[in-house]
């Protein structure tokens, strides 16, 4: 199982977000490219990035700090927020981004996540935001008519390889990750599915492991202490 790290990025800040809400930020490092080089000095093996100005306003924001950060580390990066065209996929692609993770424009558009899966196969993953088990799209800011679990079935027909469920009212709360929604989504699925929101302890680590996930996604908790990296990464590794 992978751990990914998570650095949220706003303003050219390291942020995180209480329930995605852009109202309750706290800033944890003026250095987002800092930061990502000490999660790869403590062992982790993939960056997830998420530009939450891009989220908000539906184009990339921050793009020069993430050049920046992918240039910074060795290991690979997955970037959500904002990215809403082929061409915006193929401009953070070319600047070295491993994965881009499309949320809203899934939503909105499974014409865009169809064709960019045919030409960049596996690069691309689908970002499923759950509250009350529906999809909610802009930034967290509403929310669709989709069940998460059937849009993540239509996504993984399309050819979508791997999904990142976060379940927002987890988000940010260190309150522990829904682990019956994980496990609904692992069981309904053939492909890969990380799980990301709420993880505030290595035991929601290990309980989301026996789901099945193919990777955590630790934010908060990481910040305040509540998680070793280093300790996360043996987790998964048992």
């Amino acid at each position: 199982m992978v751990i990914y790290p998570a650095i949220d990025i706003k303003q050219g800040k390291c942020v995180r977000l209480v329930q995605g809400k852009f109202s309750d930020v706290t800033v944890y490092s003026d250095n987002p490219v800092q930061m990502a080089k000490k999660w790869e000095q403590l062992g982790a093996k993939y960056i997830h990035l998420v530009d939450l100005d891009g989220a908000l306003t539906g184009q990339s924001v921050n793009s020069e700090i993430i050049k920046e950060i992918v240039k910074s580390v060795s290991i690979p990066v997955q970037l959500g927020g904002g990215i809403r065209t082929i061409e915006n996929i193929k401009s953070m692609l070319d600047n070295g981004v491993t994965r881009v993770i499309l949320g809203t424009s899934a939503v909105r558009n499974p014409l865009l996540v169809k064709e960019a899966a045919a030409q960049y196969k596996e690069r691309i993953v689908v970002g499923i935001d759950a509250k009350d088990g529906k999809v909610a799209i802009e930034g967290w800011e509403k929310v669709s008519d989709f069940s998460a679990v059937s849009f993540a079935k239509k996504m993984q027909e399309i050819g979508v390889k791997t999904i990142v469920y976060t379940d927002i009212s987890r988000d940010g709360m260190l309150k522990g990750p829904n682990i019956a929604a994980m496990k609904e989504m692992v069981d309904s699925l053939a492909i890969d599915v990380i799980a990301s929101g709420g993880v505030s302890s290595l035991s929601d680590i290990k309980e989301l492991k026996k789901t099945g996930v193919e990777g955590v996604i630790v934010g908060k908790a990481l910040y305040t202490g509540n998680v070793s990296l280093v300790e996360a990464l043996e987790v998964a590794k048992e």
